[in-house]
């Protein structure tokens, strides 16, 4: 099993860090393509007339007015606590809904970092040193 997978098993960084975080058009580009509404109706765009928009609400030709993207919001445009993407099953196992299209917040995410490093000494993944 790669490090990655798990991560993806334990949950304790979705659980921790994966609520608030800031976004990259990069993320948004194969979304809006392949119309993945369930996705992007959780982000929250600020464009440069300071308006905001639900990212279910855009299309490519908005993008280079991007000026803030932000994860994680409900339908109603209010931030979330947690990453309404996060699933526990009833094994205890927890499960990235959006796996093959996570953020790169997300897919970059590195526990193993010094910033981090007291929790990164907690994780089953991670143990002492990056996988």
């Amino acid at each position: 099993m790669s490090s990655d997978q798990e991560c993806c098993q334990c949950g304790r960084c979705c659980e921790k860090w994966g609520w608030d975080q800031k976004g990259v058009i990069e993320d948004l580009i194969p979304w809006i393509q392949e119309d993945r509404r369930e996705i992007l109706q959780h982000v929250s765009i600020t464009f440069q007339d300071g308006k905001r928009y639900s990212g279910r609400d855009i299309a490519l030709d908005d993008l280079a007015a991007v000026v803030r993207i932000d994860y994680w919001t409900g339908t109603e445009g209010k931030k979330l606590t947690h990453c309404p993407f996060f699933h526990r099953s009833d094994d205890g196992k927890v499960y990235c809904t959006i796996h093959t299209a996570k953020p790169k917040v997300c897919t970059g995410f590195t526990p193993w970092n010094e910033a981090i490093r007291d929790y990164a000494l907690n994780c089953p993944a991670c143990r002492n040193a990056a996988p």
